[in-house]
């Protein structure tokens, strides 16, 4: 496959995401420019936890954004990827609605229970037509964020996450559980523009790495490999790839891998040629992690799978974080031009929602 042929492009992503991707810096400035928009009461920050109600690509941003601000909060975020309402959610609650188009029926059969038992409820979600969301938001007059995606053509939640992670991390800010310093996510998005021109379609496979490593993964199902603040970075890539790529991928978080997945590798004989593990490695890492992650890399070479390796670049944690996400984006998009599908479409997914009714 030629990724630098494009007339490829122009076959199968009608529905611009690539786009989409190329757009993730100028999603992260809408929102700093919407920042104002955010208005949450004061008594919101009388919380003791964070709770986020959202499913799939509307639960991508808070995995990031905890890992990636982790050095500031100091009260537990967790994800309610479901129907029910979490028993220990009360008036000491922060329950974010997250439903980018608004229609989900999991965290919208959540919002009488949580708000019956008292809890502090913000949403989160685009505007549009038709969306659920949107209407309990101006209904009820629930705090929160609507945003306009203008600057996510292919309408897909998972490629629309600049307004996901900067538009929780600006209701969690004027709640008052981190700060954000606008001076560094401005000079994030700044780095962003400056990988997009390496990243992106015209950019030739021989200067191109995300090009490259998805080339490399040809009819391998990748094993994503990481640790600390990219945790939360290697479940989105995970999302993305099985979305857009329309491939089977998982992902193994260090230290804890060591403790079971190495005694998993041998069987069946045919990992070898299936897998292919990619381990993200940091200078930013613990001392002991960056140890665990070349030992790692050797086990896994002994057991005579393939191992690529890809060296994050920025100075800081939450750049990384974001250079992360930026090139996981790519490399799901080439890997699913590589293979020939529709990088939009969900058809299992699709088929699926159709079946429950």
């Amino acid at each position: 496959m030629n990724l630098d042929n494009q007339e490829i492009y122009k076959k199968l992503d009608k529905h611009f995401v690539g786009k989409s991707i190329e757009l993730l810096p100028a999603q992260m400035r809408q929102v700093l420019s919407e920042a104002s928009l955010v208005k949450i009461p004061q008594e919101y920050s009388k919380i003791n936890k964070v709770v986020l109600a959202g499913m799939g690509g509307s639960n991508l941003g808070i995995r990031i954004m905890r890992h990636a601000f982790a050095d500031q909060i100091k009260i537990p975020i967790n994800i309610n990827a479901g129907y029910g309402v979490p028993k220990y959610v009360d008036e000491n609650t922060l329950y974010i609605m997250s439903s980018y188009s608004g229609t989900t029926e999991e965290p919208l059969s959540t919002y009488d229970e949580a708000k019956k038992r008292g809890a502090k409820i913000i949403a989160i979600t685009e505007d549009a037509e038709n969306n659920k969301l949107k209407e309990i938001i101006l209904r009820d007059d629930i705090p929160g964020y609507i945003f306009k995606p203008e600057q996510n053509p292919s309408g897909q939640p998972r490629l629309g996450l600049g307004y996901s992670i900067f538009g929780i991390a600006m209701m969690l800010s004027e709640a008052g559980v981190i700060k954000i310093d606008v001076k560094e996510m401005e000079e994030i998005i700044d780095l962003l523009e400056v990988n997009s021109q390496e990243l992106k379609v015209a950019s030739a496979s021989k200067e191109n790495i995300a090009k490259k490593i998805a080339l490399k993964l040809n009819a391998k199902a990748p094993i994503l490999v990481g640790a600390e603040f990219l945790s939360g970075n290697l479940h989105v890539m995970r999302n993305q790839i099985n979305e857009t790529a329309k491939t089977f991928s998982s992902y193994l978080v260090l230290p804890d891998l060591n403790h079971y997945a190495m005694e998993g590798l041998q069987y069946p004989e045919a990992n070898k040629n299936n897998l292919q593990f990619v381990f993200f490695n940091s200078d930013l890492y613990s001392s002991r992690i960056q140890k665990r992650l070349k030992l790692s890399k050797d086990v896994v070479t002994k057991n005579g799978i393939e191992v690529l390796e890809i060296k994050l670049k920025s100075k800081i944690k939450k750049a990384q974080c974001f250079e992360l996400l930026q090139f996981g984006s790519w490399l799901s998009f080439y890997m699913g031009i590589m293979y020939g599908v529709d990088p939009v479409s969900d058809p299992w997914v699709d088929w699926f929602k159709k079946q429950l009714g």
